[in-house]
């Protein structure tokens, strides 16, 4: 069964390189926006000390992006998303509504490993 990520319209193949792991700051966010044939997709990646994650970067409450209105959506421990446009909040690391406009909801998770050569790319560990 296909991950909710991979029914948009434009995302992109498993294997799609994204940026090199140096470039993401620890206990940071980064956004992106990948564009291929089919149009666009809105991508958040998430360095955290121990763990690297992705999710479309699409608030489920309007689909406006979560960084929208500023960059500032990691909480200070790292544990929580913001989205910039209604305060809904998010685990960082499974997605699930936290509070406000999240309850109830949860951001689509994308698969996101690093290669042998040090890219960040699309895709479940091999």
């Amino acid at each position: 069964m296909a991950q909710a990520w991979q029914h948009y319209r434009s995302a992109p193949a498993p294997g799609t390189r994204l940026v090199r792991l140096e470039e993401l700051t620890p206990r940071d966010t980064h956004s992106l926006t990948l564009t291929g044939d089919k149009g666009s997709f809105p991508l958040l990646l998430i360095r955290l000390d121990d763990a690297l994650l992705g999710y479309v970067n699409a608030c489920p409450h309007q689909y406006l992006p979560l960084d929208q209105r500023g960059a500032r959506i990691l909480s200070r421990d790292g544990e929580q998303l913001r989205c910039s446009n209604h305060d809904a909040t998010f685990s960082v690391r499974t997605g699930e509504g936290l509070g406000g406009l999240g309850l109830g909801c949860a951001l689509d998770p994308v698969p996101v490993r690093v290669d042998e050569s040090g890219w960040v790319v699309i895709g479940a560990a091999t």
